[in-house]
């Protein structure tokens, strides 16, 4: 089970951009190999940063607009938003330590 809720085009708005709490948003396809392996990172940083930080998942084939919104053109693509702008971009998987550390940074 995902720690991790689905947002589409209706509620992205609402779940990221207007979110108190910085929000990391993993762009992801359900076609896509290195999102399948990022997957559980994604689930374990969403439940060690639980409270500092709110994880979210945005699948681009049913989201097309907020991923054209906010010019994604690969997956994976992992985006921080705080207090409605992006802060964080990084594109393509890395290991857990590494994104760790980068959001550690940001927080």
């Amino acid at each position: 089970m995902s720690n991790v809720a689905a947002v589409n085009d209706q509620t992205f708005n609402q779940e990221v951009v207007s979110s108190a709490t910085p929000v990391l948003v993993d762009f992801h396809a359900t076609w896509c190999g290195p999102c399948q392996v990022l997957a559980p990172v994604v689930d374990q940083i969403a439940q060690e940063l639980s409270g500092k930080l709110k994880v979210v998942k945005v699948d681009i084939d049913e989201a097309q607009d907020a991923a054209a919104n906010n010019g994604v053109t690969a997956v994976p693509t992992l985006l921080v938003f705080k207090g409605g702008k992006e802060i964080y971009r990084r594109q393509g998987a890395a290991p857990k330590r590494v994104l760790m550390e980068e959001l550690q940074k940001i927080l």
